[in-house]
């Protein structure tokens, strides 16, 4: 790696660390109802809120019904996302007159924004109006964000409460999440992201003559709109010429910046965060990649100042920026290092890596390998989703990389609220494995982890893998499932098991180079994101819950400290391992030996 890309990660991280300290306690007060001055003027907002949809704030709720309300508000949403869609034709805000959404994308699209997923089957400068985009898809964004901090504020409760029966109210977590933290924020980067170019407007789309002729190979589909293959299993092309192109408007600036915030990933076109309407510089890069992970970092402060001991958020904050440095590390050499297939073209590797930059194939100019590696690996490091560069493109281990980010979890910082609490999920794994080893009762923030505990702990980390491995082996054995595939073999496999990956973890981006726009991709993959989404809030829910319940115990001579090194690498091991026992025989199917052979060829 070079100079440059050292000193680009290393900023990325000073500004990481300089934002999270401020911000996690801005939101340790909103959260125990004490906002700072500055911020009071939205108490109003707050209130108005309450009063329009008879919530009483001082009303507290225990775990069961803090669940239902999660899962009632979460099922409207999909209910109000999924109309929407079907009757964007007869709404407003629509100048390029798109008609209703098929059923099965209209279904896995509402589920993918109320799940935080934001998988996109679709192109949405060519599928969706402006009224979808902004009152469903940038609302949700909203709302999915503000759902999973409730959660995470609802399992801190539990660790911080003793011998009692509620903890929280999930309307007043949900709103003051939004008005308070997504809000202004978000306000305050689609400012900055206007200034630097980013489209907001309501304007219909622009054609434009181009300065040269377009050459270039169309895909032949079939009447389902499936690309057509030869006997070889090779797409069918056509060739096709333009002179002119046209150019998409509309409200992007105000979505982009929740969708980075909010770990969202959503984009306003398909292209995502490479599209250059939606991030057109350096700047607008460096500054998306820093508002994915400043949320989620921050919360990691929000815990420790919640429970009463700040080491307790520095020591996870630890663990998960040497899982990412880790990972980030292997990405950065792989796609730097480029494609050994170069050799063969008579080009020496050295120079060739020297004078293109490494792997350049499905990347931007603009940012270059190490912006790309360092955004593939933060936005599947958090439950984003968003992409400035193409996955599918990625060498093998360089696609092994977010492929692991995601089957780990997401908790290497992780989503909004997600990625910490399935973070604090294995902290109580790795403190029952702690304790099996001395033979004494695990404990973990003076409370004792019981049977119970353990049961709910362990629901959260057998789903997901679940999800996935399942889900891919009947994509793969069934005609419906093989037939997105464009790239057989190791690769195909790849973009299958990503696929599912993605749903399950709540990701939302891609191997792009399966067709997964189908009814079967988008049913099948649509169930993965509900389940592993809300399949793992109960549970978490639950165990606050048994947490808030209990006594709390003195700390004494025989009690494990959770905020020294030891436990640092004890938790990294935990969430290593459970990965690796899981995953490494699917991934041996895909990347691994897709590298293997890459290597072997050359």
């Amino acid at each position: 790696m070079t100079a440059n890309g050292l000193l680009q990660i290393g900023l990325f991280l000073a500004a990481l660390f300089l934002l999270a300290k401020p911000l996690g306690g801005y939101m340790a007060r909103v959260y125990e109802g004490n906002p700072p001055a500055f911020a009071r003027w939205l108490s109003p907002m707050e209130n108005l809120f309450y009063r329009l949809c008879g919530v009483n704030p001082e009303e507290e709720m225990r775990w069961t019904r803090y669940a239902m309300a999660t899962l009632w508000f979460s099922l409207l949403g999909m209910v109000a996302v999924y109309a929407m869609q079907r009757l964007q034709g007869m709404l407003p805000l629509n100048p390029q007159g798109f008609g209703a959404v098929t059923p099965d994308s209209a279904f896995n699209t509402a589920i993918s924004f109320v799940t935080n997923t934001n998988w996109q089957g679709y192109a949405g400068e060519s599928t969706l109006s402006y009224l979808t985009q902004m009152a469903a898809l940038a609302v949700q964004n909203f709302f999915s964000a503000a759902t999973g901090m409730a959660v995470l504020i609802a399992l801190i409760r539990g660790f911080a409460r003793h011998t009692v029966d509620t903890i929280g109210n999930f309307w007043v977590d949900m709103t003051r999440s939004t008005v308070y933290i997504l809000l202004p924020l978000s306000f305050l980067l689609a400012l900055v992201l206007v200034s630097q170019g980013v489209v907001q407007n309501f304007a219909s789309y622009k054609t434009v003559e181009t300065v040269e002729t377009i050459r270039y190979d169309n895909p032949k589909l079939d009447a389902a709109g499936q690309p057509i293959k030869d006997a070889a299993g090779n797409p069918v092309t056509e060739k096709a010429a333009t002179k002119e192109q046209t150019l998409p408007m509309g409200p992007v600036a105000s979505q982009e910046a929740i969708k980075e915030l909010g770990t969202n990933g959503g984009g306003f076109f398909n292209a995502n965060s490479s599209h250059p309407f939606e991030n057109p510089t350096p700047l607008t890069n460096f500054l998306e990649i820093l508002a994915i992970f400043l949320i989620p970092g921050a919360l990691c402060h929000t815990f420790g100042r919640m429970v009463g001991d700040t080491r307790q958020g520095w020591a996870i904050l630890a663990a998960m920026t040497l899982v990412f440095l880790g990972l980030l590390a292997v990405a950065e050499v792989s796609e730097t290092a480029g494609n050994p297939a170069l050799a063969a073209l008579g080009v020496d590797q050295a120079v060739s890596a020297t004078q293109s930059g490494g792997n350049m194939e499905g990347k931007e100019t603009r940012f270059g390998v190490v912006n790309s590696a360092l955004f593939a690996t933060v936005t599947t490091s958090t439950s984003c989703g968003a992409v400035n560069s193409m996955h599918d493109s990625f060498t093998p281990l360089g696609g092994l990389v977010p492929l692991v980010n995601i089957q780990l979890g997401e908790v290497i910082y992780g989503g909004v609220g997600s990625g910490l609490y399935a973070m604090l999920i294995y902290a109580v794994i790795a403190v029952f494995i702690a304790g099996l080893m001395i033979g004494r009762t695990p404990e973990y923030l003076g409370k004792k982890i019981e049977a119970f505990d353990i049961k709910m702990a362990s629901l959260t980390i057998l789903i997901p893998p679940l999800l996935i491995l399942c889900g891919t082996a009947a994509a793969v054995m069934v005609d419906a499932g093989r037939a997105g595939v464009a790239n057989p073999g190791a690769h195909g496999f790849s973009e299958i098991l990503y696929a599912f990956s993605s749903a399950a973890g709540n990701n939302g981006s891609a191997f792009a180079g399966l067709s997964a726009n189908t009814p079967f991709y988008n049913t099948a993959l649509g169930i993965a994101m509900w389940i592993g989404r809300f399949w793992l809030i109960v549970p978490v829910l639950a165990l606050a819950g048994s947490l808030a319940a209990k006594k709390r115990i003195p700390a004494g001579a025989g009690t494990m400290p959770t905020h020294t090194p030891l436990f640092v690498m004890l938790l990294i091991g935990t969430v290593i391992l459970v990965g690796a026992l899981t995953f490494v025989p699917a991934l041996g199917l895909g990347p691994i030996v897709e590298h293997l052979a890459m290597v072997g060829a050359h």
